[in-house]
């Protein structure tokens, strides 16, 4: 009898999969996520592009701001797809939720490198282009919570920071990849066809890309098993038939998901998107540096970062997941200011001295000022002061704006230089474009005077010091994503952990920190301080600073079973 239990129990331990290694967990689920990331953030390293092929009938201001509206109209989505999968997850398994999401992801961002452009097809465009961004935002939604949940639940108590700290590389090298394979398509395809192939066909390279990635991605996720947290779970008949009604129905578990939101997820989203994302666009639309130094810059620190997510998740399994965070958090509120006035006065010294030389001022009827935000792209403002404010910004030049009386057409001073804007209400398109264009003549005739240069000067830039401003950003930034993922899935019980830990993740990597390039840029528009739409990412920030101190507590070393 004991001969034929022994020979059953051998049977079943040789039928039952075999477990991979924590390496292999570990490398699958950094990999899959990883070409994810790839594929989310080339569209947001491509915005300027964007914006010429997709939304060619709008000025250039608003066209700027339509691509990054559409940039964030991804994240916005990516909390639904946390629900979705999340739900799914829960319910059914951590592996097949994130196989999908993968899937999902790929065939989304091939199809937009097969999309038409403005030219050819009007509006069918960039609808399509929304469409194809919800999808990946959709996607995406479901593929963090369950990496970062699968690999936390073959970690050991002790070493969860550090093995769950390679997903949060992911996000490093998906967007060094995607930054790598866009500067050598620009080179490659300037070198073979022109500087101007780029904009109207190169840029779809990095998009096909992305079709090998698909490949790779599924090969190496249909060989995970499911997580042993769970399998256990699910054989135990405890597994969640509900995640929605026990994750935000229960206060127990609510208030977790606001203390993970409040405390972590605010501060993560504004200060990772403006460290990789709204530093872009700073660099580029205010400072004028060259599309190809802003990548090297952005590879170069990003290929760094890749280093301290790990070092951080592993400091947290020493010292304490909350200390670690809120170092990071703290840092980067310090930083924000002065490391933006640092990056202007390393990247474009020009611009800074004529700025403190010669300040610019607008002088305008308030009533005939517009904060020109319109997340949709359709309006168009052309008064008077809305087009001296948007030439302006388009020249990355900060401004003073001083009140006129009643129904006076807005002014702009440059030192003691007066230039007269004009209002194009009421005209056809192009000759609204014609009175844009002459304002914009006289107006950059008047910089140049005064020493406001086009474009950053090469021989001026401080490649180190702008470098060095930056580290300052990774490290807060690191410090901050490298111990989230061991802590959000600590934070949560196993029953609803895919479902309660992504919504707030997502609500702050998506909402918050997606929309961190649009509202900024869009704030600079409005004040004509180049550094005021720093304000929006300093909110989310202190939110974070206070909440965490005050409430979140520590995780560090939480049995998942418990």
């Amino acid at each position: 009898m004991a001969a034929a239990d022994n020979s059953k129990a051998g049977e079943d331990k040789a039928a039952a999969p075999a477990q991979p290694s924590l390496r292999t967990v570990v490398g699958a689920s950094a990999a899959g996520t990883t070409f994810e990331w790839y594929d989310f953030f080339v569209f947001g390293s491509l915005t300027t592009v964007i914006s010429k092929v997709f939304f060619t009938g709008l000025p250039e201001a608003a066209g700027y701001i339509a691509a990054l509206a559409l940039f964030g109209a991804g994240f916005f989505f990516r909390p639904i797809g946390a629900l979705v999968f999340g739900r799914i997850g829960d319910r059914v398994g951590r592996k097949g939720a994130f196989l999908f999401t993968v899937v999902l992801m790929g065939v989304a961002t091939v199809a937009i490198g097969l999309l038409p452009t403005y030219s050819q097809v009007g509006l069918i465009s960039p609808a399509l282009l929304v469409l194809m961004r919800i999808l990946q935002g959709f996607a995406l939604g479901g593929e963090y919570g369950g990496a970062a949940i699968y690999v936390a639940e073959h970690a050991p108590d002790n070493g969860r920071g550090r093995a769950t700290s390679w997903v949060q590389t992911s996000a490093a090298f998906g967007l060094f990849a995607a930054l790598f394979v866009i500067l050598i398509t620009r080179l490659v395809v300037g070198h073979y066809f022109g500087p101007d192939a780029f904009d109207a066909w190169g840029w779809r390279i990095p998009f096909l890309f992305s079709a090998g990635l698909l490949f790779v991605s599924i090969f190496m996720r249909v060989k995970l098993n499911e997580s042993p947290t769970f399998a256990k779970l699910k054989e135990e008949g405890q597994a969640s038939t509900a995640p929605f009604a026990e994750a935000f129905g229960q206060w127990k578990n609510m208030k977790l998901v606001i203390l993970a939101l409040c405390a972590v997820m605010s501060a993560q989203g504004a200060v990772w998107y403006t460290t990789f994302f709204y530093s872009q666009t700073f660099l580029d639309k205010f400072l004028k540096v060259a599309p190809e130094t802003i990548n090297l810059v952005l590879m170069i620190v990003t290929a760094v970062s890749a280093v301290f997510y790990v070092v951080f998740g592993a400091l947290s399994d020493r010292v304490g997941r909350k200390p670690v965070m809120l170092f990071g958090m703290t840092l980067m509120l310090v930083a924000y200011f002065p490391g933006f006035h640092m990056l202007a006065q390393f990247a474009n010294p020009a611009l800074a001295e004529a700025q403190a030389r010669t300040p610019v001022v607008i002088s305008a009827d308030p009533a005939d000022c517009s904060l020109q935000f319109d997340p949709v792209g359709k309006k168009v403002f052309v008064s008077s002061c809305d087009v001296a404010r948007s030439i302006l910004a388009n020249a990355g030049v900060s401004y003073d704006n001083q009140r006129a009386a009643p129904g006076t057409p807005a002014v702009v001073k440059v030192g003691d230089v007066t230039i007269a804007s004009r209002s194009a209400a009421g005209l056809p398109a192009a000759e609204v474009k014609a009175v844009r264009a002459d304002v914009e003549t006289e107006v950059k005739a008047a910089l140049a005077a005064a020493g406001y240069p086009a474009k950053a000067d090469p021989a001026r830039f401080n490649m180190a010091g702008v470098l060095g401003v930056m580290m300052v950003f990774v490290i807060a930034a690191t410090a901050l994503f490298g111990p989230i993922a061991a802590c959000l899935v600590e934070l949560f019980p196993t029953r609803v952990r895919y479902t309660a830990m992504s919504l707030p993740y997502h609500i702050g990597t998506g909402w918050i920190g997606g929309f961190v390039p649009f509202f900024a840029y869009a704030i600079v528009i409005g004040v004509g301080n180049i550094y005021s739409g720093l304000w929006y990412p300093f909110a989310f920030t202190l939110l974070s600073v206070v909440t965490c101190i005050l409430f979140l507590p520590e995780t560090r070393g939480r049995r998942l079973d418990a």
